[in-house]
């Protein structure tokens, strides 16, 4: 029995159109780490809010968003691998507060530099867990990506970032949640998992924020809803983007993101990328672009054989 009550079409594929999604989102995920360092220490002040609540209204206000349509849209919750989604969910949100308590201590091309590492940690937690043999391109993908990560970290230097080690740690749980999210992708309809993953965030976050709790201004309620319905929204878009277009086509346009958030770090603080940054930013890049490639590559020989 299927577990919604309407029936799925998926979209023509159209590589172009699937690609201006895929951008469209990285546009609003930049945004969102924008607003979390506005609402930071460093930006903020005394004023800043906890990582903790940033991240509730990440999940809060995108539950409001997402539960709506999926209750229109008729989604029904049996045959829901809870514990699957139990996990991903935990997984998440560690990722999520330490990528806002990262963005709220550094500079926005640095933290998004350092997010793009959890493809690199999902395969290494793969290896670990899935026992799946990795061969020499992907080790030099993580090799390059790893020599990014020391750049920007700069271990040993007295430009050493200690934030760094947070946005390490967030794109480590991040990296254990995308092998959550491969196996949810192909059991439950993505309306459906974007529902569950937004309203039980919100639920357990909702309980440990009160540990947390500051009064926010009402700029700041502004911005802690456009947190969430802003991330909804590019979860949305980027769904519709590798669904219409060839993975290996709209794979790489996501990062654009470290465009767009230097972008916006510049125009709105001030901030220019220096050349540990720049360096460091784009050794990342060319590791996980790599890793796409190679892992679409391996996906591509899977459906032939």
């Amino acid at each position: 029995m299927p577990s919604q009550s309407y029936s799925f079409k998926a979209p023509a594929p159209n590589n172009v159109q699937g690609a201006v999604y895929v951008v469209l989102c990285c546009i609003l995920i930049a945004m969102t780490t924008l607003i979390a360092r506005a609402l930071g220490p460093q930006i903020a002040g005394d004023a800043a809010l906890h990582p903790v609540q940033v991240s509730w209204g990440r999940f809060f206000f995108g539950a409001c968003t997402i539960i709506p349509i999926a209750m229109i849209r008729g989604v029904r919750l049996n045959n829901t691998p809870w514990l699957m989604h139990l996990g991903r969910i935990a997984l998440g949100l560690g990722g999520v507060i330490g990528m806002f308590a990262a963005a709220g201590l550094m500079v926005l091309t640095d933290a998004t530099a350092i997010s793009f590492l959890s493809p690199l940690f999902s395969m290494i937690f793969a290896i670990i867990f899935l026992r799946e043999t990795i061969g020499p391109w992907r080790w030099l993908a993580a090799g390059i990506a790893f020599l990014g990560a020391m750049v920007l970290t700069r271990p040993g230097l007295d430009t050493f970032q200690p934030a760094a080690l947070i946005a390490l740690s967030a794109a480590c749980f991040l990296g254990a949640e995308l092998i959550f999210i491969k196996k949810l992708s192909g059991r439950d309809w993505p309306l459906k998992i974007l529902a569950i993953n937004n309203g039980l965030a919100a639920l357990f976050i909702s309980i440990a924020v009160i540990y947390f709790w500051k009064a926010p201004t009402p700029m700041q309620w502004a911005m802690l809803v456009a947190l969430g319905v802003i991330m909804v929204s590019a979860q949305t878009l980027f769904l519709k983007g590798i669904a219409m277009a060839e993975a290996n086509v709209a794979a790489p346009f996501f990062y654009t993101t470290l465009i767009f958030a230097t972008v916006y770090g510049w125009i709105v603080f001030g901030e220019v990328p220096g050349i540990y940054s720049l360096i460091g930013a784009g050794l990342i890049v060319c590791g996980a672009l790599l890793l796409t490639w190679r892992e679409n590559l391996a996906r591509k020989r899977t459906i032939t054989h």
